[in-house]
């Protein structure tokens, strides 16, 4: 099965695409993990701008871009744990089955990694998380937009596999995250992603036209 890595970038418009790629990127990798003191200080020196200037995507940027640099690592753990870890039933679920279905490892599960193989791509057996975790499709898209294999890494997968597997629910996902009280960080990085997503539908709207 293929890594998910970019390696290279071939598009109409190489710095949109490279925008897209990498704001993919990056929100795979707060989702998946609390941002590092090495993270947070890439923001609190040279994250100033939004991927996107201008647009939609602006404000709820900059929030993100503060809240990470009013927390430290510590308390992005914390946060963390509290809102998608624990024992038990976490406080919000990160995983597509269930917000599709309303139980884990369900059927859609199932359907996602059928398409996954057929992209030729896989989970990484050392890490816990089924393929349906928020990151995992973020990824996805990431290495969708940037591979260099253009029979698979095309605007076309990206179009079907985000009408698929992440469009159905990433918003709801949001929505939960900004309910929660104790979501700081994670309130505003839900922000920066429903924007993301309501822009990913909208661009591909216009290729349906």
């Amino acid at each position: 099965m293929s890594q998910l890595t970019a390696l290279s970038f071939a598009s109409a418009d190489h710095s949109e695409e490279l925008a897209r790629a990498e704001l993919y990127g990056l929100l795979a990798q707060l989702w998946i993990a609390p941002p590092d003191d090495a993270l947070l200080a890439q923001f609190r020196v040279a994250v100033t701008q939004a991927p996107e200037g201008g647009g939609l995507l602006e404000a709820t940027w900059q929030d993100l871009v503060a809240a990470l640099r009013a927390t430290t690592p510590a308390a992005a753990a914390t946060e963390y744990d509290a809102l998608f870890g624990g024992v038990g039933k976490p406080e919000v679920f990160l995983y597509g089955s269930y917000y599709l279905s309303g139980f884990l490892n369900d059927k859609p599960l199932a359907v996602l990694r059928a398409d996954l193989a057929t992209l030729g791509l896989g989970r990484d057996e050392q890490r816990f998380e089924t393929e349906d975790h928020v990151a995992f499709v973020f990824e996805v898209m990431r290495w969708l937009i940037a591979g260099d294999d253009v029979a698979v890494c095309n605007l076309e997968q990206q179009r079907r596999f985000f009408r698929a597997h992440v469009q159905p629910w990433a918003e709801a996902l949001c929505d939960a995250v900004q309910a929660q009280p104790a979501a700081r960080v994670y309130a505003a990085l839900a922000a920066v992603t429903r924007v993301f997503i309501q822009i990913e539908v909208q661009g591909f709207d216009l290729l349906e036209t």
